[in-house]
């Protein structure tokens, strides 16, 4: 019984731990990121994700600024996202965060392909 009883502790602590983890992504991740490298995302693109789950990507394609509407949710260690593609197709994709801190983030994509991000700095 006790034995039961301390299983039942550690699995609730660790429950805890992972949701103030996910809690935790959720507002690091809240701003606007700046692509600073990537093999599939061109440098100067930007995300900025919104406290209300939503975000606007910015990319210049042909010379062309590109400006795509989503949302997007943090569960644990993925970031999925959703959006329609410039021709009309919905889109949905969920990468792994590898690194989230206040000024820097890292997602890896289902290929394994890395993508890092700066956050930018508020304008006052």
């Amino acid at each position: 019984l006790i034995v039961r009883g301390m299983f039942a502790l550690i699995v609730c602590v660790g429950f805890v731990a992972a949701s103030s983890a996910a809690d935790e992504n959720k507002d690091k991740i809240v701003g606007t990121w700046s692509v600073t490298k990537g093999e599939e995302v061109p440098p100067g693109t930007t995300i900025e994700f919104t406290k209300e789950g939503k975000l606007v990507f910015k990319l210049t394609l042909n010379g062309k600024e590109v400006k795509l509407e989503g949302t997007y949710k943090i569960e644990k260690d993925k970031l999925t996202v959703s959006m329609k593609t410039p021709d009309g197709k919905d889109d949905t994709e969920t990468d792994t965060i590898k690194t989230l801190t206040a000024d820097a983030m890292v997602l890896v994509d289902p290929k394994g392909k890395e993508v890092e991000f700066k956050k930018a700095v508020a304008k006052k």
